[in-house]
Order: C-alpha cells, then sequence, then structure tokens
C-alpha cells in the first residue's frame, strides 16, 4: 500500500516498528498533496520545508529510541484557523492580511510535542461561518461541496494529502465535511479539547477534534489532545456490542431527510442490532427549538467578535459572511439571554436521555454533497430549505447541548457519493462514542483514500 493511503493507526505501528520512516511517509503524503492540491484545493498554505525538517528529527528520535507516541512522525494538517508561530492564521479572510501568529495555540503545541509532522494549513469557509467552504472541491466528485467550514481538513484526509487533520465545529463544521467526504470526524465534549489560540466563531458552541480516516485514529488524536487521563481505550476488534442501548429518534432527526440517507442509515442500525445492541426508540429533546437555540446563540456572539472589523473595515469580509455578521446587530441582549436559559434546559433534557440509552445513533447531514452553486433543497413535501441550513439542522443539537459526536461513514448514494452516521453520547461520553463506531467499523469496513 502507498504510504498515503494509509491509515494513521497502521502509520503509526509502521513507524514505531522502523519499518517505515517518517521522512518516507511525509514525502509521500506531500506527493500526494501536491497531486490533489490544483485540482480539490484543501490546503490553504503549505510548508513542505519545515514538513520534512520535522520528519527528519523525529526519524532522527526514533533512531535514538525516543519514540513520543503514537503521532510520533505523523504528517497531517490544521484548519486555518489554529495558531502556529510565526504562521499565518487567515481564517480564510482579507480581513487577516498580514497576520502572523505570537505563540502556538494548545492544540499546535500538543501535537508539535507529540512529534506529529505539521504540512500546512487547510481551508475554512471565512472564519468558520458556514457549511460550504467555497475553496475547496468534494474528494469523490470536484462539481460538488466539500461541506464546511473544516472542508480542507476532511478533504486532506479522504484525498490523503494529509494522515490526520484538526477541525472545529459550532454547527457541524467537522461532522458536514466528514460526512460529506466520506471519513471520520469527532466533535468531543465542549471544553474536552482546549481553544486557546483558536479562532472564534461562537465560544458558547466551539468545539476543536480530529478528521480521521478511521474511527481507531480519531481516538489516538483525540487521546494526544487531551492527555493520558481522558485517551479513549478500544476494545479488540470482535464487532460486539451485545448490551449496548442505542437511541433511535423518532421525531426530527429523520424529517426532511433524503431516501438513500434514511436507508443507509437504517441499514447501519439494523446491522449494529446484529452485533447485539438494543435498539430504543427515543424522542429528540426540544426540537422544535433548535434552529432559534442555535442562532440565538452563535449570531450575536459571532458579531461581538468581529466588532471592531465590522465597524471599521466591513468591505474586507465575503458577502455571505457580511450579512450574517450584521444580522447579529439586531439581536436583542434579551433574546441571547433566552437562548442560553433555552440551552440550559436543552442540555438536561439531553442528559436525561442517557439515563435511558448509551448513546443515541441519526443521520448526519440529510442529503449528501450538492452540486456547486446549488443555494436551495427541495423536500417532497414542498419545503424550501437552504443547503446550509439543511446540513446544520441535524448537528446542531450536539453543539447547543455539548455532547461528544462522532460521524463515520455507512454507505454511498447512486451517484456515489458517501452517507455519514453520528453517534452521541453523554457528556465525557467519547469512550462509549468511539467504541460503538470502532466495532461498527471493523465488521462494515473503513474508508480508503480516494485516488487523485
Amino acid at each position: 500500500m502507498h504510504p498515503a493511503d494509509l491509515t494513521l493507526t497502521e502509520a503509526s505501528a509502521a513507524v514505531r516498528a522502523r519499518e517505515l520512516s517518517p521522512v518516507e511517509l511525509t514525502a509521500a503524503v506531500l506527493d500526494r498533496l501536491d497531486a490533489v492540491q490544483s485540482r480539490l484545493g484543501p490546503y490553504a498554505a503549505v510548508t513542505p520545508d519545515a514538513a520534512r525538517a520535522a520528519a527528519a528529527r523525529a526519524a532522527s528520535e526514533s533512531a535514538a529510541g525516543r519514540h513520543r507516541g503514537p503521532l510520533h512522525g505523523i504528517p497531517f494538517g490544521l484548519k486555518d484557523l489554529m495558531d502556529v508561530a510565526g504562521m499565518a492564521t487567515a481564517a480564510g479572510s482579507r480581513v487577516r492580511a498580514g497576520h502572523r501568529a505570537a505563540a502556538d495555540s494548545t492544540v499546535a503545541a500538543r501535537l508539535a510535542d507529540a512529534g506529529a509532522v505539521l504540512l500546512g494549513k487547510t481551508h475554512t469557509h471565512e472564519f468558520a461561518y458556514g457549511l460550504i467552504t467555497p475553496q475547496t472541491r468534494n474528494a469523490r466528485d470536484g462539481s460538488r461541496i466539500a461541506g464546511g467550514s473544516s472542508g480542507g481538513s476532511a478533504v486532506a484526509v479522504a484525498t490523503g494529502a494529509a494522515t490526520f487533520a484538526l477541525g472545529t465545529d459550532t454547527g457541524g463544521s467537522i461532522r458536514v465535511p466528514a460526512a460529506l467526504n466520506g471519513v471520520v470526524g469527532l466533535k468531543p465534549t465542549y471544553g474536552l479539547v482546549p481553544r486557546r489560540g483558536v479562532t472564534s466563531l461562537s465560544w458558547s458552541l466551539d468545539h476543536v477534534g480530529p478528521l480521521t480516516r478511521t474511527v481507531s485514529d480519531a481516538a489516538l488524536v483525540l487521546g494526544e489532545l487531551t492527555g493520558p487521563g481522558h485517551a479513549p481505550v478500544l476494545p479488540p476488534p470482535d464487532g460486539d456490542l451485545a448490551g449496548l442501548r442505542i437511541g433511535v429518534p423518532d421525531s426530527y432527526y429523520f424529517d426532511h431527510v433524503s431516501p438513500e440517507v434514511e436507508a443507509a442509515v437504517r441499514t447501519a442500525l439494523d446491522r449494529m442490532a446484529g452485533l447485539g445492541a438494543e435498539l430504543v426508540a427515543v424522542r429528540t429533546p426540544m426540537a422544535r427549538y433548535v434552529q432559534a437555540v442555535h442562532w440565538g446563540l452563535m449570531v450575536p456572539e459571532a458579531t461581538a467578535y468581529h466588532e471592531a472589523t465590522l465597524r471599521t473595515s466591513p468591505e474586507l469580509y465575503g458577502p455571505d459572511v457580511r450579512v450574517l455578521l450584521e444580522a447579529g446587530t439586531t439581536v436583542a441582549a434579551a433574546d441571547h439571554l433566552r437562548a442560553r436559559r433555552a440551552q440550559a434546559l436543552m442540555r438536561e433534557a439531553w442528559i436525561r436521555l442517557f439515563e435511558r440509552v448509551d448513546v443515541v445513533a441519526a443521520p448526519t447531514v440529510p442529503t449528501t454533497a450538492t452540486e456547486v452553486g446549488r443555494s436551495a433543497v427541495t423536500w417532497p413535501d414542498g419545503t424550501v430549505e437552504s443547503v446550509s441550513d439543511a446540513y446544520v439542522r441535524l448537528c446542531a443539537p450536539a453543539n447547543i447541548t455539548g455532547i461528544p459526536a462522532l460521524t463515520l461513514p455507512v454507505g454511498e448514494d447512486t451517484a456515489g457519493l458517501p452517507i455519514g452516521m453520528q453517534l452521541m453520547g453523554p457528556p465525557l461520553g467519547e469512550p462509549v462514542v468511539l467504541r460503538t463506531g470502532h466495532a461498527y467499523a471493523v465488521r462494515y469496513g473503513a474508508p480508503t483514500a480516494v485516488a487523485p
């Protein structure tokens, strides 16, 4: 197998056994990056010389018997919201022209300490305020969107232009592009992964997490981001789910979902029942308030973050982001406080739900990747929904409540586009969410890199 096509777990084992040098691995991934960059555009900036130097240091350390852990010598991409000392954090915006970070973000520092090899910054929708990532195209079909806002990270992983990547998730920005490109995306529990040095969209909702090719890869990255006390331990790959209670929503999550997406997720649920899990019908708590609460939190918080530049340089923002930021100036403080109160109530209701089930399983997004330039989805009952609203709808509850959510591929539509299923757990329930996804994946397959 070509080194760029190895999963993180495979590459890590090969590096540890000294069967594969970090120099060789990094060179192979950089070659793959070069092959896909002009066509799909996953990266905003690439630092090949620094990457090769870091790989050489990792190889020297390995030769000297100093192996830092599972990410030692593993090449990765970092979403262009995360500071690396001396590099620009452009956030996909002209507002940040000439910017240079003074210090590493916590996540960048932890990955450097783990011996990982930074390849560069991956594209984001401007300031993460969108679900498209217009600079990047879908890994499976270049005429389709990559999803956002971590679209660059998802496409880099899907094509082998990074062995893993980091993204951020405020309303699905890890899970949406992961699902649309056929990779794994993990939004951890709110606050579990530090956000210091990460450009904010909405501080009530922002999360940082990994995009990987497999669930076991995601567990490895999470362990390095959080430390030994939080690192999940995956079970042996026997695919057994005996005794696990999986909540299957009978409302909200299967409303206005394409038939192919629903069929793939229902099949995955039947397969998990065949592995011993018990499927339990559940009602989505406070579903009618999801959109209002999500927007009531995100919109004014984003506007507050950008208040100064929105006042002095509004013309530097893209039209789609500028209109959202300007809309935030009209939200009354009382409405934001009501959203905060509703957020607390929704979180309490979801925590009570997890007294009945261990995880909740549902579609990640209601439809596969749309064509570039398409603005809306029309459902069979005549309902018209913007593409961004459609993609955020099923992801937002986990952001509002702060619970962990994992998306993994469970099929394809007739056009060959990936379909994702998300698994949600209680706060700090990453171990059960990852173990559930891992059990499914080892029995029913994991994705491979898309050939350039």
